[in-house]
């Protein structure tokens, strides 16, 4: 018996031999016995089907008798390799590998759980041009005698799910413990590997995947075996070990653009991200306010396991149907413990920030995959695509329309459908994308959706060839992504559109198209070309800028549609790009500069379920990622041209078109402080049960200030009133923003536009008493505002009485006299 060794990696210590066997080992001093007679007696007995062989035991640093089981043996084709000390499996086995001499090399379990003769299978298959054959038990043909603890079973099932997932796609069973290489791989496979513990075949297994060298999985009889040395424990340290291998994996390049996309993401909202309790985004006009509060109530819902599709903290007493509010239940629900540690500002601005920059790498990933292979030129293209001037404009306090990190995975998993390999599966998981984005925003999936039908209607008929190939299993995974995704929100839909305060449809008016030229002009937080008095004459308004690419980008994309349009993919990205701004338009299309307007294609969508709650010139935004992919085509076009003087024009013909759609950052100011008369409690005196405190006038789309005090006192008291989508009335379901107006509540409303008191008389004191009990109101608070003088005359008459300064508001107790 050969002396135990700890070779250096890479450097066999004997002659080449046909096959070695590595047998990793730790306090395995009942069973490796029996596994090194078993392995030894058949490849002694079919010496003319191996060849020479070795049997290299990897000695974890054992404490039992392990290395006298080897030691013991005469045998000199049966070698020992220790360590002083325990270290984990994968660094056994990467001294041990390295020790290797064999053109074959089997890496087998102590326990020797599939046995030594399933060895010929794993060999058939590395013959037909594999680089490695590992045994498998997830495979059609394997078949298992002693089965593992249900719950440890579960455990691996539910390991390699996320491994398959993250790691190694293709391979059901990546922990058998049976597996055969090409020697010359195994070793270079082994030393380039980095994790010690049992992540260490998941490691060898990518670095197949990534170097592109096929991997084959073949079934085979398993038996468990008693005396496993992996605990619990081991479980989450796998994970970790997994997560590490997957942030090792990533190419610097990579890491440098996610870099860049976060700090991208900071300057942009660097006027709050860093005092989110106390400042606000000037241009989210009350929206920071909504979202705020969405955030806040969800949490407070999960908090106290309610209904999270529901709530009457505002809108009291009919209250708030949250799903037909889109609140963004797939972030808000696992934000909910940053919501209650630190505040819905904090949560809602972790959110964006990050957010923003998550879909800007989403992007870049599915760039780098179907798209280009020059980094650069992704990275250019994913900037485009999620800080283009709509998603800017958007990134005012509209999540849902910013944090869109699952449109690039579902495309991505959309596209493999068309592939037809392993339909099942990618319709199961896109089903499961597709609903979490539901509960991430509806109108964004619509909009995707769209685009994506657009693109592959153009795509088709550029290639019939392979649209003949892939629309049978297209149909098919989108069949049976319909049938995971629908049951999973069958329940939210249903209570969206047909619970409490559900709504039919939102009109948004004439401003809800683009004009043309908005299409080609700069966006109000263009760094260097923006005008706000245009983008503002062009848009609803600063959150709703859909458009504004710029005359430069349009010119630019249309150089590169001529110059690349032989390429299919150039075709139907220019096809989209091109149709969703049209449909942008609207249903009437308005000439510049004339009182003319044309039908557009609008008109055929405008009024079809769905689509009749759809702000229509939101469509352009489907033109960010398709003009990001043209400009990544463009640039990684030029960067391979040899012609230097093409290059350098081109790539300036590129930062021409781009620099004026560089953003500044978003407008901030310091947040208007919450009266005292809520901060330090004072409300609670006046504030009984179940009543509600009664802003002056109530909240509303200009003004929902009250649902930050709201949110501020941890939302301990109720409101009338407010911000959010709702039915106009139980006869007419038409969807409008806030709440109808009863009596008094617009009379407030048109005080505080007008500044005059209207003649109020017994009659109308009457209606404000039955309008204060239909509020249930204890108290009226009137906070300094414009207009303060004449809203408080007329509460003054409309209670019959004056009201008194409490902690910075003007106060009204309705309890008083009754």
């Amino acid at each position: 018996m050969r002396p135990a060794v700890e070779p250096s990696i890479g450097q066999p210590l004997d002659p080449p031999v046909e096959l070695s066997v590595v047998i990793p080992a730790y306090n395995e001093e009942l069973r490796l016995g029996r596994t090194l007679d078993a392995i030894t007696k058949y490849l002694g007995a079919h010496e003319e089907r191996w060849g020479t062989w070795e049997v290299v035991v990897a000695d974890d640093g054992s404490t039992d008798g392990t290395r006298e089981i080897v030691t013991a043996r005469r045998d000199p084709r049966l070698r020992l390799v220790t360590g002083p000390r325990n270290r984990g499996k994968g660094h056994a086995l990467r001294l041990a590998v390295a020790a290797t001499s064999g053109r074959r090399l089997l890496v087998t379990d102590a326990d020797l759980a599939a046995p030594v003769e399933e060895l010929e299978h794993l060999d058939k298959a590395l013959a037909h041009d594999h680089a490695a054959a590992i045994g498998s038990r997830a495979v059609p043909g394997a078949t298992l005698g002693n089965r593992q603890h249900r719950v440890r079973e579960l455990l691996g099932r539910a390991g390699n799910l996320v491994i398959r997932a993250a790691v190694v796609p293709g391979i059901r069973d990546t922990q058998c413990g049976f597996k055969l290489y090409d020697g010359d791989r195994a070793r270079e496979a082994y030393a380039a590997s980095r994790l010690n513990g049992y992540g260490i075949d998941v490691e060898v297994l990518h670095h197949f995947h990534r170097t592109g060298r096929p991997v084959a999985e073949v079934p085979v009889h398993w038996s468990h075996q008693t005396g496993s040395k992996l605990r619990a424990l081991d479980y989450p340290r796998v994970l970790a070990e997994l997560t590490l291998l997957k942030i090792r994996a990533l190419r610097p390049a990579d890491a440098v653009a996610a870099a860049l996309f976060l700090l991208l993401s900071l300057a942009l909202y660097s006027g709050r991200a860093f005092d989110p309790a106390h400042r606000y985004l000037t241009d989210s006009l009350r929206d920071q306010d909504q979202w705020e509060w969405f955030f806040a109530v969800t949490a407070d819902n999960v908090a106290h396991l309610r209904n999270p599709l529901f709530s009457d903290l505002q809108g009291f007493p009919d209250g708030v149907n949250l799903m037909a509010n889109t609140v963004m239940l797939g972030l808000s629900v696992p934000l909910t413990p940053v919501t209650l540690a630190f505040g819905p500002a904090v949560a809602l601005s972790l959110c964006m920030t990050l957010g923003l920059a998550v879909t800007a790498a989403a992007w870049y990933w599915l760039l780098v995959k179907r798209v280009v292979r020059h980094r650069p030129a992704a990275f250019l293209g994913a900037a485009l695509a999620a800080f283009a001037p709509p998603m800017v404009s958007h990134a005012n306090a509209h999540p849902n329309f910013v944090v869109l990190f699952m449109i690039p995975l579902i495309i991505d998993r959309a596209l493999r459908l068309c592939s037809g390999t392993r339909v099942g599966r990618d319709a199961v998981i896109l089903g499961l994308m597709a609903a979490y984005q539901v509960s991430l925003g509806e109108e964004s999936l619509l909009l995707a959706a769209m685009g994506m039908l657009l693109f592959a209607a153009a795509y088709g008929a550029v290639r019939r060839d392979l649209a003949r190939q892939a629309w049978r299993p297209l149909l098919r995974g989108l069949l049976i992504a319909a049938a995971v995704c629908l049951p999973l929100i069958c329940y939210p839909l249903a209570w969206q559109f047909a619970g409490p305060q559900s709504y039919d449809a939102i009109r948004h008016g004439d401003w809800a198209a683009n004009s043309p030229l908005a299409l080609f002009s700069f966006a109000e937080r263009s760094l260097i070309a923006g005008d706000a008095a245009r983008a503002n004459a062009l848009s609803f308004n600063p959150t709703e800028q859909n458009a504004f690419y710029g005359w430069p980008l349009a010119l630019l994309a249309l150089a590169i549609v001529v110059r690349l349009w032989k390429r299919p993919l150039v075709r139907a990205l220019a096809f989209t790009a091109a149709g969703a701004a049209v449909l942008s338009l609207g249903p009437r299309i308005r000439i510049p500069l004339t009182d003319t307007d044309v039908p557009g294609p609008w008109a055929l969508l405008a009024h079809r379920p769905l689509f009749e709650s759809v702000m229509e010139s939101r469509v352009a935004m489907v033109c960010a990622p398709a003009l990001g992919m043209l400009v990544a085509l463009a640039v990684e076009r030029l960067a391979s041209t040899r012609r230097t003087s093409v290059r350098h024009a081109g790539l300036l013909a590129v930062c021409a078109a781009l620099l004026p759609l560089v953003p500044a950052p978003l407008k901030a100011e310091d947040r208007t402080e919450v009266p005292a008369f809520i901060a330090d409690g004072t409300w609670k005196s006046y504030v009984r049960g179940d009543e509600t405190l009664a802003p002056v006038p109530l909240p509303d789309p200009d003004d929902a200030r009250a649902l930050h005090w709201q949110t501020a006192a941890h939302l301990g008291f109720k409101l009338p009133g407010g911000y959010f989508n709702g039915p106009y009335s139980e006869d007419d379901r038409t969807g409008v923003y806030g709440v109808p107006l009863r009596y008094t509540a617009g009379v407030l409303s048109d005080v505080r536009y007008t500044g005059v008191v209207p003649p109020i008389d017994a009659v109308a004191r009457e209606q404000a008493r039955a309008d204060f009990a239909f509020w249930k109101a204890g108290v009226l608070v009137l906070a300094p505002q414009p207009r303060e003088g004449p809203l408080r005359e007329a509460v003054e008459k409309l209670v019959g009485r004056p009201g008194k300064w409490v902690g910075g508001v003007w106060v009204w107790d309705l309890h008083e006299g009754s």
